[in-house]
């Protein structure tokens, strides 16, 4: 049986503040939000087109679980997001305010530069060669 990941869970402060980054700032597609036990939610957000792995948003529970929102990876880039057009998607993102903490660069690999999320996740603009 093939396998696959299906989603990546991402804590975050609130709920609505993150569907509302994600969806406007980002340009994600909101895939489902459907109301749990105690409060909680399942929201899945993903890239447009995505056929495959999702978000997960996760509002955090206790002091433990929010003070690692925005840094789950100890600073390392977290999320790496794939486009087809870099300068198109580059330029939508500053015009939405979405921060760049690098010039975008030509490696052999990829088109890339590090922006993070409103929550402090660091990730990588890629558009991949070949």
């Amino acid at each position: 049986m093939p396998q696959n990941i299906a989603c990546i869970a991402l804590v975050v402060p609130d709920y609505d503040e993150a569907i509302a980054h994600y969806t406007q700032d980002l340009g994600f597609d909101l895939v489902e939000d459907t109301a749990l036990p105690n409060g909680q939610r399942w929201v899945l957000v993903a890239p447009p087109g995505a056929t495959g792995s999702r978000l997960l948003l996760a509002k955090a529970k206790g002091p433990e679980q929010l003070a690692r929102v925005g840094d789950q990876t100890g600073g390392r880039v977290f999320l790496f997001l794939n486009t087809d057009d870099f300068w198109r998607d580059h330029a939508r993102y500053l015009a939405r305010g979405v921060q760049f903490l690098e010039t975008p660069r030509e490696e052999s690999y990829a088109t890339v530069a590090v922006f993070q999320d409103r929550f402090g996740n660091k990730w990588d603009l890629l558009q991949p060669k070949g």
